[in-house]
């Protein structure tokens, strides 16, 4: 099945997703059921599942919805979240993670999703699908609930590497900007590099020579560069674009889903802990519901690897169906903008910003 062969009726072409069923805490029925769960709600899409023949036809029979949307590649070995990446790509051509990365490879598919082990699955996609000419590391770009009227911000680095020099986070900020403006529908992204502090000489000696760098790009790459920004705007309304190395995303992504669960559970606390609280819960429960809804976690589940001949989407291990549908609608969003060729030209047109960009001593000769 080619992805650029599926058709609907109205003679519109499908988007085919190829996923990992493997992957992910919860196992193939939960991955199904997430899949079940897009093909309700989204007639464009099909999917190519990856994992052991038999188990996942008897899953998938068991969702009217994926009748004649699914086709299934068999597979025996799956990737576990306790393998090295040098382990996989030494042992894992035979498994559904590997095979999920090739569907795209080889035009069978549009996009792919996986909940499995990330960093098995940047390693296999990096050598699968191989890097953008010009990129020299890839990313893994998360949205983060904000204050903006869309509901969400933009960051990445969030862990692909923990290193970053000036010129990996220009490129950040560039494929940043072409995530947000496919993703969310921005036309004009503003972008915001992480620091210690907002003002000029502060940080590292890369942030500052990456601030330079990314607001000499803004005009050349339509986006509004706000400067250094702190962690307390990576919820706010000031930016929709976070960049930075990451070693620090992690850390600050790690964090946020803690501070959120935590808050969680001591708002449960709070309202079982009388019978006056029980009452008052029982009379703020549609706005609990609202607020759950807009914190909810499964909502924004799927992170981006950026960078790669190809749309790869993380979703977390540990997502229910929910999550896994969310991660679908995350590729299929990105799959039907164009996002990886798009990504492509704004990366080769960074890369040729900065070759046709004169050197310092060249600046100091024009200014004489």
């Amino acid at each position: 099945m080619s992805a650029s062969s599926q058709a609907t009726q109205t003679g519109a072409r499908r988007i085919t997703i190829s996923v990992d069923a493997m992957g992910g805490d919860r196992g193939p029925a939960t991955v199904v059921a997430g899949c079940a769960h897009s093909a309700r709600q989204n007639s464009e899409i099909l999917f190519l599942l990856h994992g052991p023949e038999p188990e996942l036809k008897t899953l998938v029979a068991q969702h009217k919805s994926l009748q004649g949307r699914c086709e299934i590649h068999n597979c025996d070995d799956i990737v576990s979240m306790q393998d090295k990446p040098s382990q996989v790509m030494r042992r894992g051509k035979g498994t559904s993670m590997w095979s999920a990365v090739d569907a795209v490879r080889n035009g069978d598919a549009d996009a792919i999703v996986s909940c499995g082990n990330t960093g098995a699955l940047m390693a296999v996609s990096m050598i699968r699908l191989r890097k953008l000419p010009g990129v020299n590391r890839p990313a893994i770009a998360c949205l983060w609930p904000s204050q903006n009227p869309g509901g969400f911000n933009v960051m990445l680095d969030v862990g692909a590497d923990i290193r970053a020099d000036e010129n990996d986070l220009l490129q950040y900020a560039m494929m940043g900007t072409s995530y947000a403006r496919n993703g969310l529908g921005l036309a004009r992204p503003r972008i915001g590099l992480l620091n210690v502090g907002t003002e000029e000489h502060k940080g590292r000696s890369e942030l500052k020579l990456a601030h330079d760098l990314i607001s000499e790009n803004a005009k050349a790459g339509e986006f509004e560069f706000v400067g250094f920004v702190e962690g307390g705007d990576i919820p706010g309304d000031s930016v929709d674009v976070i960049v930075t190395d990451g070693y620090t995303g992690n850390i600050a992504l790690k964090t946020g889903e803690g501070t959120a669960r935590l808050v969680g559970d001591l708002l449960k606390q709070a309202f079982r802990a009388n019978l006056l609280s029980k009452f008052a819960a029982l009379l703020a429960l549609p706005s609990l519901k609202r607020l759950s809804g807009r914190i909810d976690p499964r909502r924004v589940n799927g992170g981006v690897f950026l960078g790669l001949n190809g749309t790869v989407v993380k979703s977390h291990g540990s997502a229910d169906a929910t999550g896994v549908s969310a991660a679908i609608k995350l590729s299929f969003t990105l799959a039907k903008s164009g996002f990886s060729d798009r990504l492509a030209a704004r990366v080769a047109s960074a890369a040729t910003s900065r070759k046709d960009a004169p050197s310092a001593g060249e600046k100091g000769t024009e200014n004489t």
